[in-house]
């Protein structure tokens, strides 16, 4: 199997009940912490070529909440999706989960499973 990359940041609850979860399968991964390690907008434009952008903006959090009108419409565009998640990384839902060609975004233990079996 292809390298499994997780990205995120590690204080994030979901990152760690995915993290746990990875461990406790003894599947082995790599750790890609957004805010230590960077984005870049070649991994994001990738991202959006295998989900949709509603997939990968996490509207249901405090830093989409927070954000004025006109910049969240601006997310709209993949261009305006990109400069937001460079400059807000905390926008992208998590944990990512790059294994091969597949992506899965946010964690699901049922699919974790059949992905990575």
């Amino acid at each position: 199997m292809a390298e499994i990359v997780v990205h995120g940041i590690p204080n994030c609850d979901t990152v760690k009940r995915a993290r746990t979860w990875l461990e406790s399968q003894g599947v082995a991964y790599r750790f890609h912490n957004f805010r230590k390690d960077g984005i870049t907008a070649d991994m994001i434009k990738g991202w959006l070529q295998k989900v949709p952008r509603d997939v990968l903006i996490n509207r249901k959090g405090t830093t989409w909440r927070k954000l004025p009108e006109n910049v969240q419409a601006a997310a709209e565009s993949e261009s305006g999706t990109v400069a937001l998640m460079l400059a807000q990384p905390s926008i992208i839902k998590r944990p990512v989960l790059a294994a091969g060609d597949a992506l899965l975004v946010g964690f699901d233990p049922d699919r974790y499973a059949d992905t990575l079996k």
